[in-house]
């Protein structure tokens, strides 16, 4: 018994981690419906594979999506290429191969950059919505500087920022902007092609290459049984995304899970992805929209861009070779994840 509470209370908390990021996801006019694929597609994947590493909103790639297309059409399309191309790494087991090949100082350097380009779009948020993001900001601030031990810090960081933003909208009502989703249903998608896209898909799949290896690992590390495969993860979350963005949705990516810890993770998992969903299903993601302020998640956003990105992984970058990991890291920060991998390698082989 006290086993089974352990799952739901991990199920909760991974399910309550994940619907405010699909709030962002829902404000970058992704819709939710489709996306309820990605789940599905996870829900599989995981229980033919036994899997401890469960897919879910991932705030990195989904504001790398929302920032470098112009509208759903461009979005979608990235994400569907990008899709394609890890699938491809994934059953070819290539994953690690190209991390060993770019260097960890290069991998690292590029996620700190997707860090500052967190950072960046929770500045813009607060800067469009003064009282909503400035009262999430704040909240966030303050709820993780009290439980930045806690191994769910991140739980209440989001979870009481988002709550504290909305309850300010909701006495103030100025210049309230709420997330409103048009075309909310399985709609194919008329993809567009043009170099954005393209830098954009190639953006997508660095930024992947380093999240699933890292946070895939880390959730991995907390499983005392279950499988756990880095290429099995690349082709679910890839598979996942190719659903949902044919049809307009978001994209669903690998996870740092307290699923994985508890006492049954493949469970714990494949059910925390099926209740999202079915609350994507059913439509509730939307409702819980039009009562929330589409800038209410930029505390949260500062928080993982600063504390849990740059913070983490700068020092890592910067510790075998400055120069190579701070330019994947400034190029990222001012382009996109490709160009900074790129530029990173490229300064590794001139000697810098």
């Amino acid at each position: 018994m006290n086993d089974i509470l352990t799952d739901l209370l991990a199920i909760i908390g991974v399910v309550l981690n994940g619907l405010p990021q699909g709030l962002l996801a829902l404000a970058y006019g992704f819709a939710s419906v489709p996306t309820a694929l990605a789940f599905l597609v996870g829900v599989v994947g995981n229980l033919a594979t036994q899997s401890v590493a469960p897919i879910s909103f991932q705030a990195e790639t989904i504001t790398y999506a929302g920032t470098a297309g112009k509208n759903r059409s461009e979005r979608c399309t990235m994400i569907f290429i990008g899709g394609a191309i890890m699938t491809v790494i994934g059953l070819f087991g290539l994953l690690t191969k190209i991390v060993d090949f770019v260097g960890e100082d290069v991998a690292y350097g590029m996620m700190a950059g997707v860090g500052i380009i967190l950072t960046k779009a929770a500045i813009d948020m607060i800067r469009n919505d003064g009282i909503a993001g400035g009262v999430s900001l704040v909240a966030a601030l303050i709820t993780y500087f009290f439980t930045k031990d806690s191994s769910n810090t991140l739980v209440y960081t989001i979870v009481i920022s988002v709550v504290a933003s909305c309850i300010a909208s909701a006495i103030f009502k100025k210049n309230q902007t709420n997330i409103v989703v048009e075309d909310d249903k399985f709609i194919r998608q008329k993809f567009t092609i043009n170099s954005s896209v393209i830098f954009g898909a190639l953006g997508m799949v660095c930024l992947n290459i380093g999240s699933n290896i890292s946070f895939g690992g880390i959730t991995a590390g907390m499983a005392t049984s279950g499988n756990y495969n880095v290429d099995h993860l690349t082709v679910i979350s890839s598979v996942a995304d190719m659903c949902s963005s044919f049809f307009g949705g978001a994209p669903v990516e690998s996870i740092i899970s307290a699923t994985a810890s508890a006492p049954h993770p493949v469970w714990a998992g494949v059910i925390m992805m099926a209740v999202i969903g079915l609350i994507l299903v059913f439509k509730l993601l939307p409702k819980i929209g039009r009562y929330v302020p589409s800038s209410s998640i930029a505390g949260f956003l500062f928080v993982l861009g600063i504390f849990k990105t740059v913070i983490a992984d700068a020092p890592l970058a910067f510790a075998s070779n400055a120069a190579a990991g701070g330019t994947a890291m400034v190029v990222t920060a001012v382009t996109n994840p490709f160009l900074g991998m790129l530029a990173g390698v490229a300064a590794k082989l001139l000697g810098l």
